[in-house]
């Protein structure tokens, strides 16, 4: 292995690299908040439909996603291993997030299904061909403990930002794209803003990063050791399991609380909340703060159309409340206390205020705006800390095993990342179906349907999110640890015959 002069990453290539979570994000958010409502609503799909859809997609992955691991750890470039694969996928990745979200005037439910099938699988296959290598990156461009932590956390800041725009504003932009009733017409403009905005942030990536770490140089290629060694990793399946649920929670309840502010949440109390904090139109405003909300669907004109405004701002809270959580807390307790120590207290807190969203009346808006601020500052922290945990896994491959698979590794997490969105999305659709829920826009639901659309926003991911914390009980990798480990790596690392 080349000997590593500088471990130190500059702050414009930290944010290079975080315009790529961003653009992720602004596929990622869409498909945990409002893919299996879009499917349900936009396209008429059943629950159970819609939940299938998305189980197809895994049985897919789980070819693509180690796939993709092997490629990216073999390709040799001037440019690295992995920085070119981001570019390379930059453009398709986009494209089918278009058609993801894009009925090219099929009617019948049969083929409706399909082509949501495929353009889904689709989506998702060129998913991991951008953001596994993108993810090893990250891996690769310090060995640092500390500067892997600063680099991961500019990289949730950007995902912050995009979970800030796609969570708040998509729902007031389809309203106000769309052209009369044609709802459609509204998603197709939403998406391809997005798509335009995340190719671009992928290409700055490509110019922007560098990888630091290589190989050792008399490592050889060897697919079946590199499995063994993945596979054989306590750390590895501690951080698998604890993915998994983690993104079965996240897809699970982003996607209810979706259905609870339409279904259940009172519409006259919630216009009147967005009243109070003047977001309801009135004909005094003409300051340019109100026609700049205006202009992004924020100001609300009825009762009826508080729904799309309540729930955007409502997540737009928990991002805000994420954002400065992350830059405030996450490096400084990761630091103090260790990633694995902040992650359990995190993520348990995290859980407890999930399940506290069982017990708030439909007229009580304060209350769910209060438990979302307190869960997001929970949760905050930990947004960061699963991929620098991740990067610590490859080198405790290599400390181990004296071998390097770092996109391998990566794409493991990347594979329980999107099998969690798509079981979190087919659990959240069977229960809908379970339940009782009537797929349509604008459609009233029973009280059995109501029901479990509030279970399916607290009590049910809650359970969820504390299988993660336990995983995280398994996971061997300490602040001590890790100090100790990365101490014998640099020494390795620089030796000419290693």
């Amino acid at each position: 292995m080349s000997k590593i002069q500088n471990q130190k990453v500059s702050m414009a290539e930290k944010v290079g690299y975080g315009l790529g979570d961003c653009s992720a994000n602004l596929v990622f958010q869409m498909m945990m908040i409002y893919q299996t409502k879009f499917y349900t609503d936009v396209f008429g799909l059943e629950g159970a439909i819609a939940g299938t859809v998305m189980l197809v997609a895994r049985i897919v992955d789980a070819f693509v996603d180690p796939t993709v691991g092997i490629l990216s750890d073999r390709t040799q470039t001037k440019w690295g291993k992995y920085r070119p694969w981001v570019l390379w996928t930059a453009l398709p990745f986009m494209v089918f997030y278009v058609l993801a979200f894009y009925n090219p005037g099929i009617e019948e439910k049969g083929l409706v299904a399909l082509y949501a099938t495929i353009s889904y699988t689709l989506l998702m296959t060129m998913y991991s061909f951008n953001n596994t290598p993108y993810s090893s990156l990250g891996g690769v461009m310090s060995s640092d403990i500390k500067e892997r932590t600063s680099i991961t956390s500019v990289r949730f800041i950007f995902s912050t930002i995009a979970q800030f725009v796609v969570q708040g504003l998509t729902l007031p932009l389809v309203s106000k794209f769309s052209e009369g009733s044609d709802k459609a017409h509204g998603w197709l403009c939403t998406i391809s803003l997005f798509a335009v905005v995340g190719f671009l942030f992928l290409v700055i990536v490509f110019f922007s990063a560098k990888e630091r770490i290589t190989p050792p140089a008399n490592q050889k290629n060897d697919t079946r050791q590199d499995i063994k060694d993945v596979l054989s990793s306590v750390p590895w399946r501690a951080m698998f399991v604890l993915t998994l649920f983690v993104f079965i929670t996240l897809a699970m309840w982003g996607s209810a609380m979706n259905y609870y502010f339409e279904n259940y949440v009172d519409k006259a109390a919630l216009f009147t909340f967005l009243d109070n904090i003047g977001l309801v139109a009135n004909d005094g405003g003409t300051s340019v703060g109100y026609h700049i909300l205006d202009a992004f669907g924020l100001i609300v004109t009825s009762p009826d159309k508080a729904y799309e405004v309540g729930f955007g701002v409502f997540n737009m809270v928990g991002a805000l409340v994420q954002f400065f959580g992350v830059i405030c807390l996450s490096e400084f307790l990761a630091n103090k206390y260790g990633k694995k120590r902040t992650f359990i207290v995190c993520l348990a807190l995290t859980a407890i205020f999930t399940a506290l969203f069982y017990f708030p009346s439909k007229y009580d808006i304060e209350m769910m705006f209060v438990l979302n601020f307190l869960k997001s500052l929970a949760y905050a922290p930990t947004v960061p800390l699963l991929w620098a945990m991740i990067a610590d896994v490859a080198d405790h491959s290599e400390y181990i095993n004296y071998r390097r698979a770092t996109g391998f590794i990566f794409s493991g997490v990347v594979f329980a990342l999107k099998a969690g969105l798509g079981i979190g999305g087919a659990v959240l659709g069977f229960l809908l179906s379970g339940f009782g829920y009537v797929s349509g826009a604008d459609i009233a639901q029973s009280d059995t349907a109501v029901h479990g659309i509030i279970l399916s926003s607290s009590l049910i991911p809650a359970t969820f999110f504390f299988v993660g914390v336990v995983a995280l009980c398994f996971y061997p990798i300490s602040k001590e640890y890790n100090e100790k480990m990365q101490a014998e790596l640099t020494a390795r690392r620089s030796k000419s015959d290693y």
